[in-house]
């Protein structure tokens, strides 16, 4: 909704846009809604109301998932934050704790694009401070802004990409694991639509394991880790029986969230696995919400 009009140091008239009463608003993990409710205009509103509320930064990392409306989506944000002076880091499409991690390596903030595992026809966007996830304090402070949006507003190019941090994402893992963690291994990567398909099929390769990747889509598949759909837990039981892996791995659309499987096929809810890393970990006592 558009709350009223300011006038820009160019003598512009720009609308000023309500966030709490644009239709689109926080739910579990990040701004959420159907893409045809996030504008350009919604989603350079909320990157500057972001900006508002933690403060404005040097510069800011921005990345995406696979999504067919994720580009459009992280060029508007892109466009509100160097709009205000900030240098954009572009990482593409990576997983979010890949674009987080780099954010808090370089002591920034960061914009993920994603919708995580929810249909294509919706999209979100999550927002990280410098030292991690924002608190729902954040939220409300974004909500609260009204923030003036170009009348007109035209989205430039996305910046190169930076590659560094799908790089810093895959060390992380392989300094911490030894080189010969798979080894003798045959390890099923179901890709499906994950951002992160290609970076877990190198990982894996890097441990030592021989990978056989699987179920690879350039349409988007909706992967919930915590509600698996019927026809995932046949397929992968189906693959388990023809080609005999020691394990199935794959994530949720934007890899924050892994879904793992046995040499069955049967897939694992996250609250096993949960149990089996605390008893790997030596972990004598977990406490889980319920």
């Amino acid at each position: 909704r558009i709350e009223s009009y300011q006038t820009n140091p160019n003598g512009i008239l720009m609308p000023v846009i309500a966030l709490n009463s644009c239709g689109v608003s926080f739910g579990t993990s990040g701004v959420r809604g159907l893409v045809s409710d996030l504008s350009d205009s919604i989603c350079y509103a909320y990157s500057q109301a972001f900006i508002q509320a933690v403060g404005r930064p040097e510069r800011i990392v921005i990345g995406h998932d696979l999504r067919p409306s994720s580009p459009k989506i992280t060029a508007a944000c892109s466009q509100a934050c160097s709009d205000l002076g900030i240098e954009v880091i572009y990482v593409g499409a990576l997983p979010t704790p890949a674009i987080a991690y780099y954010a808090m390596e370089l002591n920034a903030p960061a914009i993920v694009v994603t919708g995580s595992h929810i249909p294509f026809d919706r999209n979100g966007i999550k927002f990280y401070r410098a030292e991690g996830e924002i608190t729902k304090a954040d939220e409300q402070a974004i909500l609260a802004a009204q923030i003036a949006v170009p009348d007109s507003l035209e989205c430039a190019a996305l910046p190169q990409i930076t590659e560094a941090a799908a790089a810093s994402y895959l060390q992380r893992y392989t300094d911490f694991f030894p080189a010969d963690l798979c080894a003798g291994m045959k390890v099923a990567i179901y890709q499906h639509s994950g951002v992160g398909r290609d970076l877990i099929t190198e990982l894996f390769t890097r441990l030592g394991a021989e990978v056989l990747p699987l179920g690879r889509s350039d349409k988007f598949v909706p992967i919930d880790t915590e509600a698996v759909r019927a026809e995932d837990v046949a397929q992968a039981k189906a693959w388990a029986a023809e080609y005999g892996f020691d394990l199935i791995v794959s994530t949720d659309g934007d890899a924050d969230r892994p879904l793992i499987g046995d040499e069955q096929g049967n897939w694992l809810r996250g609250d096993v696995v949960g149990v089996l890393c605390a008893r790997a970990l030596g972990v004598e006592t977990v406490v889980t919400p319920v």
